[in-house]
């Protein structure tokens, strides 16, 4: 049933903007809504003068967060740089005052945009966003002021844990990110630094994805908005550690356990079984899928085909094929699970990661028998061929899925 009466334009609020692509599908709604009589004509252009069309705020959030970035790493060269002209004290309470003004400044700035327009929430992340690389600075800058050498991994460690804490804090994918990258990078030091190893990097890098994965379980129930970017994160990781995993140099000689890699396990290890327990339906295969990864990978490094780089044999072909097998496996995969979540983002990490494999995996074993135009004609080949079957089995397990999902 339909009313006639159609809102005037002062009860209109102001048009909010949205891209080409939503207001197509918008449009498209209306249109079949109208047809089936459950709109008015006027209703439904009444409806779509609400929207207006518009790629400003994708360029804006762009030079927002590129200018947050750049601001921040120009506070922590400048504390590198030891700002001569102060003093220890005064250096720091300099990054320390700037720092509070932003993490002030962005809240206040949040609690005051009542309408949160997509401009308002774009400035908040940004600020807030620059507040926790401006924490970096302050980080480093008390640092030296107690005279603890620069070059220190607890350093990032304490960075990424403030981070963390800000973004949960208030609520902020921005500041989350910093912690996010800091936190690996602290990770993959410190083992490194501590037990250097192929299979201690690589052990590092799997278990930061399962407790990324499982992480993203626990938020599809709590705090909802983060679970997309730990999603996003352990795939990433998952794909990163497989990479290094099948590299045939990669290998378990001088592994030892320390410390850290131990904490990292055991944190993968509860944060799994966590998510898997607190989630739902198919959210809670997403951490168990991330672990069955991680011990697949540490087979490959496991199976270990000689050292000898320059004669390529059946063990050499073998690992090979497995290798680019499993990875398309996960590569599909990981699409699959970007096309039911609507990320463009996994869809990309994915296709990106199979391109960078297949390449690296087509010069580290064709370059050693095909030479010259042949190697490019054979890559090609194989591009296509791996690009046919990965679009052709995402497609067909979303199908599948969707359908199931429909059934039930």
């Amino acid at each position: 049933m339909t009313s006639d009466t159609v809102p005037s334009a002062t009860q209109h609020p102001q048009p909010r903007p949205a891209s080409p692509r939503q207001l197509d599908w918008l449009r498209g709604e209306v249109a079949a809504w109208t047809r089936e009589g459950l709109l008015a004509p006027g209703q439904a252009e009444s409806l779509l003068g609400r929207y207006d069309a518009s790629r400003r705020h994708s360029v804006g959030r762009l030079l927002l967060v590129l200018g947050a970035g750049f601001v921040g790493v120009g506070v922590i060269w400048l504390v590198a740089a030891n700002l001569d002209q102060l003093g220890p004290l005064g250096r720091f309470l300099l990054v320390a005052a700037a720092w509070l003004g932003l993490l002030v400044g962005s809240e206040v700035l949040a609690a005051r945009s009542a309408a949160r327009t997509t401009a308002s929430r774009v400035l908040v992340m940004s600020l807030r966003t620059l507040a926790s690389v401006v924490l970096g600075a302050v980080v480093f800058q008390a640092a030296q002021s107690l005279q603890v050498p620069a070059w220190q991994p607890a350093l990032l460690g304490w960075w990424a844990l403030g981070a963390l804490v800000q973004a949960y804090g208030v609520r902020s994918v921005g500041p989350l990110l910093v912690g996010l990258v800091t936190g690996l990078t602290w990770l993959l030091w410190v083992v490194v630094e501590d037990a250097p190893s192929g299979l201690g990097v690589v052990l590092a890098l799997l278990a930061a994805a399962t407790v990324a994965a499982g992480l993203s379980a626990l938020h599809t129930r709590f705090a909802t908005e983060f679970a997309d970017a730990w999603r996003e994160a352990g795939a990433l990781l998952v794909l990163v550690g497989l990479f290094a995993a099948a590299l045939p140099f990669v290998t378990a000689d001088g592994f030892a356990w320390d410390r850290w890699l131990v904490g990292a396990v055991a944190a993968a290890v509860l944060t799994v079984g966590a998510g898997a327990a607190v989630a739902r339906g198919r959210d809670r295969l997403e951490p168990l899928a991330a672990l069955g990864l991680a011990a697949a990978a540490l087979l490959l490094v496991a199976w270990d085909t000689g050292a000898d780089v320059d004669v390529l044999t059946t063990g050499d072909w073998l690992h090979a094929v497995v290798s680019v097998a499993v990875y398309v496996v996960v590569a599909v995969a990981v699409a699959v699970l970007g096309t039911l979540r609507d990320s463009r983002t996994l869809t990309a990490t994915a296709t990106t990661a199979l391109v960078v494999f297949v390449t690296f995996q087509s010069f580290a074993v064709f370059a050693r028998i095909i030479e010259g135009a042949w190697l490019f004609v054979v890559l090609g080949l194989v591009f296509l061929g791996t690009g046919v079957l990965f679009d052709r089995t995402r497609r067909r397990l979303a199908a599948v899925i969707a359908s199931s999902e429909d059934q039930s």
